[in-house]
């Protein structure tokens, strides 16, 4: 195992995923993904005064619906044309041994609000190419009326159509900035 060294830690797009789920007609659940994500790590000597900021392009979106991800770009849902990105930004970071949280500060469709992610710290590595990474697996919730997302319909049951939490499922990799 590599060392988590002081300094910037880019993420790797290519091999990080930041996924949803969300209750769907009261009875199952949809699962999508934001496939343009951008974010740096920055590790301090004291691992735990370490920050992180990430953007999400909403337009990325991801459910494997092309019409179901049309309409969540609309205005009913997540409206990119006046909230393009998702954004974060961390306010507190603790690891202790393999147990990861991250509290920050979530912008989305105009809001910002506080936010708790925990999960398991992968570690750090040096990779086949010489690349110095480090890789965490993240959940938190959130509500999506809090944001102000209020679309929904109700089902005949009397549920709603699409549920307010939202499980969020993060797997990144950040790879060392080059000095």
């Amino acid at each position: 195992m590599a060392e988590l060294t002081a300094g910037a830690w880019n993420l790797d797009s290519y091999h990080s995923t930041v996924g949803f789920a969300v209750r769907h007609a009261a009875v199952s659940k949809v699962r999508g993904a934001f496939n343009d994500i951008e974010g740096v790590a920055n590790v301090a000597e004291n691992v735990n005064d370490s920050t992180v900021e990430a953007t999400i392009k909403v337009a990325s979106i991801d459910t494997r619906i092309e019409a179901r991800d049309e309409h969540l770009r609309s205005a009913d849902f997540f409206d990119v044309e006046q909230y393009p990105t998702i954004d974060f930004k961390s306010t507190s970071f603790t690891l202790e041994g393999d147990k990861l949280t991250i509290a920050g500060d979530l912008t989305l469709h105009g809001v910002t609000k506080p936010i708790e992610l925990s999960g398991e710290f992968g570690g750090a590595v040096v990779d086949q190419n010489g690349q110095t990474r480090f890789g965490a697996s993240l959940e938190g919730k959130i509500s999506r009326k809090e944001f102000g997302m209020t679309w929904s319909a109700t089902v005949e049951a009397g549920g709603a159509l699409v549920g307010d939490k939202v499980a969020l499922h993060l797997d990144v990799e950040f790879v060392q900035a080059e000095a």
